[in-house]
């Protein structure tokens, strides 16, 4: 694994974080009730597991470039599932029409949580066969 890959990795993974504390305060005081806690709570935990994934491919721990992989792919995931479900529950509150074309786009979550899936039960049997 590339030093600038691990890099830019982990520093989109710290961005994901922030986007799960955003939205987190977002559905406390701008959208309750609008699932922006699942969400919040995706993009979170993702962020740190993006993480431990690039440290357990750093360490020898899962091969790298199956590492890599799957931390890219938890990273996106989280970003489709948590985006998907922001960018409805902003739709109706925002005035940029790519916001609201954005919402139209069908499965973008639920493509986001089968990545989420899969990723993990890869690293899971990357982590038992190195």
């Amino acid at each position: 694994m590339s030093q600038i890959t691990a890099r830019l990795l982990a520093f989109l993974s710290c961005l994901l974080g922030a986007f799960g504390v955003a939205l987190a305060a977002a559905a406390s005081h701008i959208a309750p009730g609008r699932s922006l806690e699942s969400a919040a709570t995706i993009a979170m935990v993702s962020a740190p597991a993006v993480l431990a994934m690039l440290a357990m491919t750093r360490t020898g721990l899962i091969r790298p470039k199956l590492g890599l992989f799957c931390a890219m792919t938890v990273w996106a995931g989280a970003w489709l599932f948590s985006g998907g479900i922001a960018v409805r529950a902003f739709a109706p509150m925002s005035e940029w029409a790519i916001v609201h074309a954005a919402a139209t786009i069908p499965m973008i979550a639920p493509i986001g949580g089968t990545l989420l899936i899969g990723a993990w039960v890869l690293a899971a049997i990357a982590a038992l066969f190195k």
